[in-house]
């Protein structure tokens, strides 16, 4: 993900999108909400199993940048957190059976 997360910087950095980490996480939800509108008519609003549409993957992309771009307004390395996630997982799965928190 670091190569991911060099390319968003680049376009932040040429595009002049660099923005507070409170408008990041603000465009992250927005971008979550387009994702799941697509989900939605994927299943003809709750009316059949889950087809793939045409803009799934946009929305997909869309979502990794937010969220990378959120890493860099944070000053946060995505890989160091995802790193961190893993194994808290993994923790879990070996202690519990299940990689759930429970709550």
């Amino acid at each position: 993900m670091g190569k991911a997360q060099d390319m968003v910087r680049g376009v932040m950095e040429e595009q002049g999108l660099s923005f507070s980490p409170e408008v990041r996480m603000l465009d992250l939800v927005s971008e979550t909400g387009e994702l799941a509108k697509e989900w939605l008519k994927g299943t003809g609003y709750g009316q059949r199993e889950f087809t793939h549409t045409p803009g799934l993957e946009e929305e997909v992309g869309d979502c990794l940048f937010s969220l990378l771009a959120l890493c860099e307004a944070l000053r946060m390395d995505a890989d160091g957190a995802l790193a961190a996630a893993l194994e808290k997982y993994a923790r879990r799965a070996r202690e519990t059976g299940s990689v759930g928190s429970g709550r």
